[in-house]
């Protein structure tokens, strides 16, 4: 279960909104970064219905053992190209979660107060889709597929592959917490961007939201 040292709270301009007792929430404001030069020819792409998370089916158990608790310090999605390093991310005094920075467009951000990749409950990581730099770090989240593997490195040197079991797409003004950000029995990840219609008046109008389990845990030095 996630620490929650300081409770997130609800933005319409958001990754998700607020993080209660059981789950951590990434809060991440969608604001002029997501508007690059104002010259947008095309839309980051979308997962299409099939790979939407299928809630009927019960999770595999035995569950992968849990991971010692240790920060993450890179994330790579292999499947579309990601590589990236990954800096921790506070809440602000107003209860927002800081955005990672925009000088690095390869660059994603961990709920740094929540869980540990690797370890029992969601692990949120979090980036930008665009910037006024041009594409960044998950500007292609929306392309990954089911079965697709996201690799976390942490700071013991471990590696902490998770498999992709759904990507959706939320709708902020109708963000599912629950299903989102809510206590889990085995370590999981959620990877968030922008994403959905966009216009320059309000930005992104969605979350596209990767679901993923830990499938394996790749000690330092393997």
């Amino acid at each position: 279960m996630p620490s929650d040292r300081r409770r997130l709270r609800a933005s319409p301009r958001s990754y998700g909104t607020r993080a209660g007792l059981a789950a951590a929430a990434a809060a991440l404001a969608t604001g002029s970064w997501m508007i690059y030069a104002g010259t947008r020819t095309e839309a980051p792409p979308l997962p299409d219905a099939a790979q939407a998370v299928v809630r009927s089916v019960q999770v595999p158990t035995p569950y992968v053992t849990p991971m010692a608790p240790s920060p993450p310090t890179a994330i790579r999605i292999p499947s579309i190209g990601v590589d990236a390093p990954v800096v921790g991310l506070e809440a602000d005094q107003s209860g927002h979660l800081r955005t990672p920075p925009e000088t690095d467009n390869n660059l994603a951000g961990w709920y740094q107060d929540g869980t540990r990749p690797g370890s029992t409950g969601n692990a949120i990581i979090a980036g930008h889709v665009d910037t006024p730099r041009g594409r960044a770090v998950f500007y292609a989240l929306g392309a990954v597929h089911k079965g697709d593997t996201i690799a976390v490195t942490r700071a013991d040197r471990s590696t902490a592959l998770f498999s992709v079991y759904g990507i959706e797409v939320h709708p902020k003004n109708a963000f599912p917490d629950e299903l989102v950000y809510g206590a889990t029995q085995q370590p999981e990840l959620r990877v968030i961007t922008c994403g959905g219609r966009y216009t320059k008046a309000t930005g992104y109008q969605a979350n596209v939201v990767v679901y993923a389990r830990l499938a394996k845990a790749v000690p330092a030095g393997r």
